[in-house]
């Protein structure tokens, strides 16, 4: 083993210097364009679906057998709910008229009748309150509608559900939510005129229900509310200004009395607001981190004591989150965040990895995501991955995807980036032959993140040279010094093994 001097050591670590700081310059760079790229994309693949809120079982297998309505049918149907002498009768018609509305063709020939919808929010308006629940359960019926026209014909009441969301019955209020729900996802025209009269508010003030049903209702109204593609322009501005985020981390914060469904509904709903970037800063102060962050220790305990498949839906969002908020969070502040500072937050994101593996291997990116950003600015987090050995498991992820090779390699250029401490607890052990083994494969993305973890590795841990050398390191290195995205790198890191 060759043996330098003082000075050409001291030259050496200032030439590596200067060739990783650059390094790791364009590492966070790319870090950044990678986030900003699956911000958008995460808000482009959006969760938009329509919920069908049926009362029981038969109801459900009502459309098999529901027939389909013709115009005279119809006509007949409201005229009788309309001018009936027997409330049964009338209430009746209404129900035959919504199990017809369940086909598209009678949902098509209800709203090309002249007058039909007027006739229903009559209905809907009336004092009668069994054929309310009726009207509304046709409207209901329409707001489920797979064509957009089908939505924008039942413009005429939203305002009349907007107004019943402050009324005493819950399931009403409950059933006046998916309708909404339903029918502001499908049509702008429909959310123009519930803006100014004054959705928000409403919703701010039905999140304050002490009926479960009712929250998960106001959760999915929410939800589809702030996927609109004007929300981070005209919604979301009104939602920080009221008392939604608020209300939404409290029924958030684990505990006895946290409701998965809610948590879910409200989880999404804190994502699209984080992913629109309109003032996240006002949700930490909130102390949004806090609240997810307690979630996720919660998460992992409840992975430990169940199998339950369906934790997921909750876990992905919240992962998100506090992926996402992390990266508006000063390098300093991090680890000042209650929790976030603190490795149990490591170990049950990896209980929660193991779990995805088993369960939901598409979420592990996700979990990675989030050690990554906890990561990047936490030299306490990079000593815990440490001191709880939790490097070789991580190592054994890469092999799944290249996706996941390289947010694995992210998070040890993290911990590598942390000075000769980290990378000497860093190597060789397990990452050794894992890089001889990522530095052949033939996607660029994983190769150059290899670089970059060598390049650091080589600056802090001069015995790493030395072994990768040892170790045929370099003539795996070959294959690439054509490769234009990564010739430079691959030339550089070559000559300062050789050379130093």
């Amino acid at each position: 083993m060759p043996i330098f001097s003082s000075f050409c050591m001291w030259s050496q670590r200032q030439s590596l210097l200067r060739r990783v700081a650059c390094g790791v310059e364009e590492l966070r760079c790319r870090r950044r364009e990678r986030e900003a790229a699956l911000r958008k994309a995460r808000r482009e693949r959006q969760l938009v679906s329509k919920r069908l809120l049926r009362e029981a079982p038969e109801e459900a297998a009502e459309e098999g057998a529901a027939a389909v309505l013709g115009e005279a049918e119809i006509q007949h149907f409201l005229r009788l709910a309309q001018r009936g002498t027997e409330e049964k009768k009338r209430e009746e018609a209404l129900v035959t008229l919504r199990q017809g509305l369940q086909h598209l063709e009678t949902q098509q020939t209800f709203i090309r009748l002249e007058g039909s919808m007027q006739t229903l929010v009559g209905l809907l308006t009336c004092n009668r309150a069994l054929l309310q629940l009726e009207a509304a359960r046709c409207l209901h019926e329409l707001s489920h509608s797979e064509q957009s026209m089908v939505a924008e014909a039942c413009l005429p009441a939203t305002s009349y559900l907007l107004t019943y969301l402050s009324g005493h019955s819950s399931n009403f209020i409950e059933l006046c939510l998916y309708t909404l729900g339903n029918l502001i996802v499908e049509s702008e025209a429909v959310r123009k005129q519930l803006l100014p009269q004054g959705i928000v508010p409403a919703l701010a003030s039905c999140i304050q229900s002490p009926h479960m049903a009712v929250l998960e209702a106001v959760g999915y109204a929410l939800s589809q509310l702030l996927q609109a593609k004007e929300a981070p322009e005209e919604i979301i501005p009104c939602i920080l200004n009221s008392t939604l985020p608020q209300h939404m981390l409290q029924l958030m914060q684990p505990g006895p009395k946290l409701n998965p469904g809610i948590a879910v509904e409200f989880a999404w709903c804190l994502h699209y607001i984080i992913c629109s970037q309109v003032n996240n800063a006002l949700l930490i102060t909130h102390g949004a981190l806090s609240t997810l962050a307690l979630l996720l220790l919660d998460l992992a305990e409840v992975v430990q004591r169940t199998e339950d498949a369906g934790l997921e839906l909750l876990a992905c969002p919240v992962i998100r989150c506090l992926s996402n908020l992390l990266t508006e969070v000063a390098v300093e502040d991090v680890e000042g965040q209650m929790q976030l500072g603190d490795e149990r937050v490591v170990a049950a994101l990896f209980i929660l990895l193991e779990f995805f593996l088993q369960k939901q291997p598409s979420l592990l990116p996700e979990g990675l995501w989030l050690l990554n950003n906890l990561t990047a600015n936490s030299p306490t987090l990079c000593t815990s991955l440490l001191s709880l050995d939790l490097i070789e498991p991580l190592l054994q992820l890469s092999s799944l995807s290249n996706m996941v090779s390289v947010l694995v390699l992210t998070v040890l250029c993290n911990v590598a980036e942390k000075g000769p401490a980290y990378c000497r607890r860093l190597w060789p052990g397990p990452l050794l032959p894992c890089l001889l083994n990522t530095v052949t494969l033939s996607d660029t993305e994983v190769v150059g993140q290899s670089l970059e973890l060598l390049q650091l590795l080589f600056l802090y841990q001069p015995e790493a040279a030395q072994d990768f050398l040892q170790q045929s390191g370099l003539q795996a290195l070959e294959r690439h010094r054509e490769e234009v995205q990564l010739q430079d790198r691959v030339r550089a890191l070559q000559q300062t093994a050789l050379h130093g």
